[in-house]
């Protein structure tokens, strides 16, 4: 029986199906930016060695100024140079225990690939995109003999071989064959890229 000399009656459940509505259709196409990063690997976490003694022949320095210039083991080097300066380090091999090596086997320059570190240090009002630049500079440096010894020891380019293991989408029985055969390469030129703390000058 309908109620009499009362205010009428407000049916709210409508509406509050439509505010649910609206805030699923919100939460569905809205967009949220993301800032895109540095695509690395971080190294598994080993426990630290005691008494490690680091040669100084064994660091390849690259310092980078506000105005982007490269200063690399203390001289002036142009960016078009990085590569191939980083690969004759890298490649050395000063100590004859490196079978692998095709460098020059500088006494004065380093003595085996896993004894070798790049450090990379930048001034704070360095560019982004030149920070960037020589990165990608270092990490081909690396890529590149990499490549080398795949090609060598598997005829295939480590940077492919690499991608296919990282896919997700390969089927797993591949994965576990290229597994062991990344390893063995990242073994021969382990990337010891050391980014050292920025200048505040």
């Amino acid at each position: 029986m309908p109620r009499r000399g009362g205010p009428p009656e407000v049916n709210a459940g409508s509406m509050a199906d439509i505010a649910f509505l609206l805030l699923i259709f919100f939460l569905v196409t809205t967009t949220i930016e993301t800032d895109a990063g540095l695509d690395r690997m971080l190294p598994p976490m080993e426990p630290p060695e005691d008494n490690v003694v680091i040669k100084q022949k064994n660091i390849f320095t690259v310092n980078i100024n506000k105005n982007g210039q490269l200063l690399v083991e203390e001289e002036l080097l142009d960016l078009k140079g990085l590569r191939k300066a980083a690969m004759d380090f890298l490649d050395n091999g000063g100590d004859g225990t490196c079978n692998y090596c095709k460098g020059a086997r500088d006494e004065s320059s380093s003595d085996n690939p896993t004894k070798a570190i790049i450090s990379l240090k930048n001034d704070r009002e360095t560019q982004y995109s030149t920070y960037i630049t020589v990165q990608n500079e270092l990490v081909g440096a690396y890529n590149e003999l990499r490549n080398r010894e795949a090609q060598r020891l598997f005829n295939r380019n480590f940077t492919e071989m690499e991608a296919e293991y990282l896919n997700p989408e390969t089927p797993s029985r591949i994965r576990e064959e290229l597994k062991d055969k990344v390893k063995q390469i990242q073994d021969l030129f382990p990337q010891k890229l050391s980014e050292a703390q920025t200048s505040t000058n």
